[in-house]
């Protein structure tokens, strides 16, 4: 029967039902739909190798390497067809609309972050203490607790510990999150499997990498995972 109500649960037509409504709706909205200047910037992931720390804060060259090589998972219940995760990159976070090459946009990036003082934060609401399969789905509550951290300030001057693979600067303590967690690599049972596909991504961000960001500065090319020697 036809009712004219959207059926948000209703995955028919697509996985991933959007719904949109008028602004006015939203209590402490800006007409104006401009805002100043964000203190900090954070970049989602969705890692099903369960290898990238939940939280990591990013220099300006690891800005615009991730932000260069757009890292996520395709889960189940956003694409259709998509039983488990599946890794997949898309420079930018948005390649089908890029209608420049990818590091015109990393180095726009570059200079905003620059020119205004910006901390970027790398988030990931994937797996831990194992793969897809294996370990768990990063509880929600941690991952609300890290956002929130980041936006009081609350990290601005947090020990941090570079991650030994990925580079980036990986808080100690976060308020609200288990420290165990923090340490992916420490959240695995088997720490050699760890390794193994911790450098089983890294190869694939340097493969993507090679193919769309041949390009790009010395600067962002050193930004990216280190393959142990």
């Amino acid at each position: 029967m036809r009712t004219r109500h959207v059926d948000l649960d209703d995955a028919a037509l697509t996985e991933n039902t959007r719904a949109a409504y008028p602004i006015t709706h939203i209590p402490n909205m800006t007409r104006t739909g401009k805002a100043g200047h964000p203190k900090h910037i954070i970049m989602l992931t969705c890692d099903a190798f369960g290898v990238l720390p939940p939280l990591a804060r990013l220099n300006s060259a690891q800005a615009m390497y991730h932000f260069l090589a757009g890292y996520t998972a395709k889960v189940s219940g956003t694409e259709a067809g998509i039983r488990e995760p599946q890794a997949t990159f898309s420079p930018c976070f948005g390649a089908p609309f890029m209608a420049l090459p990818p590091t015109t946009y990393a180095k726009l990036l570059g200079d905003k972050l620059a020119k205004h003082n910006v901390d970027v934060w790398l988030i990931n609401t994937g797996w831990s203490g194992g793969s897809y399969g294996q370990g768990q789905r990063i509880k929600l509550a941690s991952t609300r607790a890290m956002v929130k951290a980041v936006l009081s300030g609350a990290l601005k001057n947090v020990a941090t510990k570079p991650d030994p693979i990925f580079g980036i600067a990986v808080p100690m303590s976060c308020p609200g999150v288990p420290g165990e967690i923090l340490d992916a690599r420490n959240t695995w049972k088997d720490k050699a499997a760890y390794d193994r596909k911790a450098c089983e991504l890294a190869a694939m961000f340097e493969k993507n990498f090679a193919e769309n960001a041949s390009d790009a500065s010395a600067e962002i090319k050193k930004a990216g995972p280190k393959q142990p020697n």
